[in-house]
């Protein structure tokens, strides 16, 4: 029977398959650790009380990635160039979610409107990232390999959804509503485009890796098309309603360090 569960375990069973997926993942992270740490040293002077979060907020990622990496290593595996159509980060960026890449490498300070920006950015896709990894967590958390990364990782992405939620409802009573909500669908529209056709490709990788029967691939792909469509019609939503958290001030304190993996 084909369900989450035994399609990631397959993923996870086969070296080439469970290389690309740590891959993909580690590049992401990593490139999220990079777009923080920018942010964090370009905060305009009227928000740097939020540069400490931001930090910690892109060291969760640079963590993040490190993690997936210490698992390749584990296995005696090395990391494989991540195929463009699979990478999501820069995906995302090239289509204009986000900040650009060429404003983070300049020396200018960002406005309010750019730190906006970037929650509104990070509330969606970390949506999207607590969400694939409650379903991890549900699968794999007693796993012997890759339990205890799942449960940090999982946590950290709680933590990185509550601090976007508290700030943004914190900016939207300075006034920002109406501009928050506005760029949140935007990203939000774009993000789940963007995530399908990531998908598609990922999936399209990994038949290839594990020799799935075209049935098997078209079946998938139809759940992914499916899934875009809900999302589309109404599932976005998730992604841009704002409530205050039970976590505040998530990101207040120090980063926690890497599990040991060995």
């Amino acid at each position: 029977m084909l369900s989450a569960k035994s399609l990631f375990q397959e993923i996870l069973d086969n070296d080439e398959s469970f290389r690309l997926f740590c891959s993909i993942a580690a590049s992401g992270e990593s490139q999220g650790g990079w777009e923080n740490a920018r942010i964090a040293a370009l905060v305009p002077d009227s928000e740097r009380a939020m540069a400490p979060k931001i930090t910690r907020h892109g060291a969760d990622e640079d963590k993040h990635g490190r993690i997936f990496n210490a698992l390749l290593k584990k296995r005696g595996l090395e990391p494989v160039p991540v195929p463009p159509e699979t990478d999501y980060t820069m995906l995302l960026e090239k289509y204009g979610i986000g900040l650009a890449h060429e404003k983070l490498k300049a020396d200018e300070p960002l406005t309010v409107e750019d730190i906006v920006t970037y929650l509104a950015h990070s509330r969606v896709t970390e949506q999207r990232a607590a969400d694939q990894m409650i379903m991890l967590r549900k699968f794999f958390a007693d796993d012997p390999v890759i339990g205890k990364a799942v449960r940090m990782i999982s946590n950290d992405e709680d933590n990185h959804l509550a601090y976007t939620h508290e700030e943004l409802l914190r900016f939207a009573a300075a006034g920002h509503g109406r501009f928050i909500q506005a760029t949140l669908r935007e990203c939000a529209l774009a993000e789940i485009r963007i995530y399908r056709d990531v998908s598609l490709a990922v999936m399209d990788h990994m038949g290839r890796i594990l020799g799935w029967p075209r049935a098997k691939a078209t079946m998938l792909a139809l759940g992914i098309h499916a899934m875009y469509r809900w999302e589309r019609l109404a599932g976005w939503r998730r992604m841009v309603s704002l409530t205050m958290p039970e976590r505040r001030d998530a990101l207040g304190g120090p980063a926690t360090s890497a599990p040991e993996l060995a």
